[in-house]
């Protein structure tokens, strides 16, 4: 996503919804996240509703595991997100080069014991909570926003974009 360095996880803790995680698949896809992990066996049940429309989950893993957080490659930093007293305001917050970035169920929180491995925990600065998928998405805009992305450059405007969108800005000179 950032460089080739740069190595980005998405960890779900028991996830309810299968259109948020179709969501999230589709949002790992948009700033190329590496890899989707989540925990429990709710979005087993649901998962039958193919709501990733992009089909990521081809290009980027989708696993089931016991604990978020175990295995991980060394050197990946545990950020979760949550709305936790204490925590950093994701505006401030500087992004590891490598991270999981955890994110707990619609209908719940991360773990306490989760929550107290953390390398850092932040929020986003909002008046209620957002769901799982909109989380996801304003996380990894972030730290795309963060990234020193070239603005400039219109090739990812051209391998972004929809195959009938071919608007232009006309120069204003």
């Amino acid at each position: 996503m950032l460089n080739d360095s740069s190595l980005v996880f998405i960890g779900l803790s028991n996830p309810k919804s299968p259109s948020n995680v179709g969501s999230v698949m589709r949002a790992v896809g948009c700033y190329q996240a590496d890899q989707v992990r989540y925990t429990g066996e709710r979005y087993d049940r649901a998962a039958k509703y193919q709501t990733d429309t992009k089909n990521v989950n081809h290009k980027v893993p989708l696993t089931q595991v016991d604990n978020l957080l175990g295995g991980l490659p060394n050197g990946m930093a545990v950020v979760c997100v949550e709305l936790v007293e204490g925590a950093i305001q994701l505006p401030s917050f500087k992004h590891p080069e490598q991270a999981i970035y955890v994110f707990g169920p619609e209908d719940g929180s991360i773990s306490q014991a989760t929550i107290d491995q953390a390398d850092h925990v932040v929020y986003v600065p909002t008046v209620g909570c957002m769901n799982l998928a909109a989380s996801v998405n304003v996380l990894l805009y972030d730290r795309l926003a963060k990234s020193g992305l070239d603005s400039a450059d219109n090739s990812i405007v051209k391998l972004s974009r929809d195959i009938n969108n071919r608007l232009k800005l006309k120069s204003k000179i």
